[in-house]
């Protein structure tokens, strides 16, 4: 746990004590489930705040394994390369896209059924048809973090599109955009198949559109410090310019200086890029966005000399 990243750590923690929580009080006669499932909005249980706090529970021990299992595996990439701020922003706003539209799509289906029943129900009328039934309609609820790690898959294959992953029970390693693009078709073959296996399909795909859409509005705005992340690139040309430094043992000055001058030269040279190697580690730790104004100058003045 000491090597995961702040963000990555707190929300596997938060997630593992929600779904302790709700064994507990459900042995005291509490369905937490209720209270902090994101209910369908014509239900009389509906609150905005569980657009976030249902993203944190989760129906047993095989829903939360494979959820934790791929935040773990893949957030802690992600947030290594954005930083802690963006990650968790990218994190809390795809589960909230996801759910809202798993709301639009029980809408949809909430409009099929009634109209299924009597064609002339207009739009006005539906609101007050789900109005009169809205204590049923609790029955509609929405739990789990599928949808905000289905955005961080796809921001892994958006990131690193050619690396390569091994996926049980595939034999040999595949690329991540194909592995994207195989969960996305999976999922869009099964919100479209009336399958009844009460699954939030369009919850995963709301997430991977939110997801998708963000990632290439900061592509389209790298000014902004977003996109792939201009730290992310800029440490790439650091990296390479400091090791093609490291030949040079001893500065000589030309014109006749002494040894100790060269002494001091080197003895500066050291200072100055023991400074950079720290910089360096901290991006790598936390991401471009945790330096200081006066770190991210230092970096820009030493990558012009």
């Amino acid at each position: 746990m000491r090597n995961i990243p702040i963000v990555t750590k707190n929300l596997l923690l938060v997630n593992i004590i929600a779904f302790v929580a709700t064994w507990m009080l459900q042995l005291r006669g509490i369905d937490l489930n209720d209270i902090c499932g994101l209910h369908f909005f014509m239900a009389s249980d509906f609150q905005v705040w569980q657009l976030v706090t249902y993203m944190f529970l989760h129906s047993g021990f095989m829903h939360i394994l494979f959820n934790m299992f791929a935040l773990w595996m893949f957030g802690v990439v992600i947030e290594n390369v954005w930083g802690p701020k963006k990650f968790l922003f990218y994190y809390i706003s795809c589960g909230v896209g996801a759910g809202l539209m798993q709301e639009l799509a029980q809408f949809c289906s909430f409009y099929l059924t009634i109209s299924s029943q009597d064609p002339s129900i207009s739009f006005s009328e539906l609101f007050i048809i789900g109005q009169q039934l809205s204590m049923q309609l609790n029955g509609w609820t929405t739990i789990g973090a599928s949808g905000a790690v289905y955005a961080i898959l796809l921001a892994f294959g958006m990131i690193f599109p050619n690396e390569r992953i091994f996926i049980f029970p595939l034999p040999v390693p595949i690329k991540a955009k194909w592995f994207v693009m195989f969960y996305v078709a999976i999922e869009l073959f099964s919100a479209l198949g009336s399958s009844g296996d009460n699954v939030a399909h369009m919850a995963h795909l709301g997430g991977m559109l939110f997801g998708f859409l963000m990632i290439r509005y900061w592509n389209n705005h790298p000014t902004a410090g977003y996109g792939r992340n201009r730290g992310y690139k800029f440490f790439d040309t650091l990296k390479e310019n400091f090791e093609r430094r490291k030949g040079a043992k001893m500065h000589v000055h030309e014109g006749g200086a002494t040894r100790q001058d060269d002494w001091s030269y080197n003895r500066q040279k050291n200072q100055n890029q023991e400074e950079i190697d720290r910089i360096l580690d901290k991006i790598r730790r936390n991401g471009y966005d945790s330096l200081t104004k006066e770190e991210k100058q230092r970096l820009f003045d030493s990558s012009q000399e």
